[in-house]
């Protein structure tokens, strides 16, 4: 098996599983991008195995401690496990993350289930390279027949692929669940991503419980879950903002459907927040579930500021005992962050919150202590304090 030395002080060393070029000791027998290596540090003691990708700052993904081959029972075991870890954690049987990338040992390997539909994200050369084994393996553990591909990430330039969509088995039909009482309808192969916010179908009846009477705003609202839900649940009002064309039609269909009144907005969400301010509105629960602002360190600082000014105008806005639910889905806006920001934007606003809750990353999208990049969600719920 070819192989790679690593320095010293190499991430994997302390529990991590990517190699970066910058921790390369050496490379031998020559691999191809895609092989699977060996990895070995300077006493040539074995790490484990890996897929090798000299196209990628990541040039190693290790998937096992030990020497292991990436064949069908390889796949077929990782994926049984977890399945049966879902299982166990007592996630939604029909509406899931049944993989989870790093955090499942399958780098680069997303699958989530919308009951007899799965939909299959793949992010990484080695194991695009090994999509027909996956989709067998995915066959006989979960009994997949209807599967399709959103394979369609920015992220896969970064390892030299380009971005498909597509149908690998069976045939491609709409999604259809339901989410405290509220039917969506859901074409995988346009809506968002791998078709629906998984993540946050825990938070829904968190977040709704105050719903009812309220004037709700559901920024960023996407295809609307947040607002549709909480029209569901008695509010008086409902503004849904969304910028994105084909995810504002899917929302008023889903409304249509479900017999709800939510009023749409096509537009983006901070011109809209100025002009809503400047006109003087007022609500009683405002969502804030923006896409990431940023996708790396160096952005970071850009980021915070859109954050900042976000809060800052949904405080100014929020009646005086109103609630803010607030979500980021960046790996690079530590809790800390999240928290900072939101206080500077309380100072700007001059209001006062008091914390209710904090939001955390659902079961089945777990999180690898050792790997800071398997934890992305985070999320706040606060309470304005009337001024004493």
């Amino acid at each position: 098996m070819a192989g790679i030395v690593i320095r010293p002080r190499a991430r994997i060393l302390h529990g991590h599983d990517w190699v970066f070029s910058s921790e390369l000791l050496k490379v031998f027998g020559n691999p191809a991008d895609g092989d699977v290596i060996s990895i070995k540090d300077g006493r040539d003691r074995m790490l484990g195995s890996a897929i090798w990708n000299s196209k990628s700052k990541i040039v190693a993904r290790r998937f096992s401690h030990r020497r292991q081959e990436l064949d069908l029972d390889f796949f077929k075991r990782r994926i049984a496990q977890a399945a049966e870890y879902r299982e166990r954690r007592k996630v939604n049987p029909q509406l899931h993350r049944v993989v989870w990338s790093e955090s499942d040992g399958l780098p680069g390997v997303i699958l989530d289930r919308y009951g007899e539909q799965f939909v299959l994200q793949l992010t990484t050369l080695g194991m695009d390279q090994r999509k027909e084994m996956l989709v067998d393996a995915i066959r006989e553990v979960l009994g997949g027949r209807n599967i399709i591909e959103r394979s369609d990430a920015a992220v896969r330039r970064a390892e030299g692929l380009p971005q498909t969509s597509g149908v690998l088995g069976g045939e491609a039909a709409e999604a259809e669940f339901e989410i405290c009482g509220v039917k969506f309808f859901i074409d995988l192969l346009s809506a968002q991503k791998t078709g629906f916010y998984l993540d946050q179908i825990s938070h829904y009846p968190v977040v709704t419980e105050f719903a009812a009477g309220r004037r709700v705003l559901d920024c960023f609202s996407n295809e609307g879950a947040f607002a549709l839900i909480c029209a569901q649940a008695g509010a008086s009002e409902v503004i849904g903002v969304e910028l994105q064309t084909n995810a504002i039609a899917a929302a008023r269909e889903n409304a249509k459907r479900n017999q709800l009144a939510v009023r749409w907005v096509e537009q983006d969400v901070f011109v809209y927040l100025r002009a809503a301010e400047k006109a003087g509105a007022q609500f009683d629960l405002i969502v804030l579930d923006p896409p990431s602002f940023t996708k790396t360190k160096s952005s970071v600082r850009d980021a915070v500021r859109g954050y900042r000014e976000l809060h800052m105008r949904a405080f100014k806005m929020l009646s005086r005992d109103g609630i803010l639910a607030t979500f980021s889905c960046s790996h690079h806006i530590t809790d800390a962050i999240l928290s900072e920001t939101i206080s500077a934007a309380l100072v700007d606003a001059r209001r006062s919150a008091r914390q209710l809750r904090r939001f955390e990353q659902a079961l089945d999208h777990p999180v690898l202590p050792t790997m800071p990049e398997t934890e992305y969600f985070k999320g706040m719920l606060l309470e304005m304090k009337p001024s004493i």
